[in-house]
């Protein structure tokens, strides 16, 4: 969601994006907890080059407010479809 409003704001209109999530549920404790989870993103964006979409991609992941709720360990590929 962070993506899709960063590409908006940006003046860049998605036609498709594509989120795969993987995540590593840990027994912490007494419980569990979802330690870090991977994102692999695939993203059509008319307009829009491989580096600036690199960057905006970046920059919604480190500015996810559900990203920050997690307190986990994310990391992310991302990919501009021509």
């Amino acid at each position: 969601m962070a993506l899709s409003l960063m590409l908006g704001n940006a003046g860049l209109t998605p036609s498709r994006i594509e989120t795969r999530a993987a995540i590593t549920l840990e027994k912490v404790g007494e419980g569990f907890e979802i330690t870090a989870s991977h994102l692999d993103v695939v993203a059509r964006v008319p307009g829009a080059s491989a580096a600036q979409f690199a960057a905006i991609a970046a920059e919604a992941k480190a500015g996810c407010p559900v990203s920050k709720l997690l307190k986990a360990r994310i990391t992310m590929n991302a990919k501009l479809e021509d």
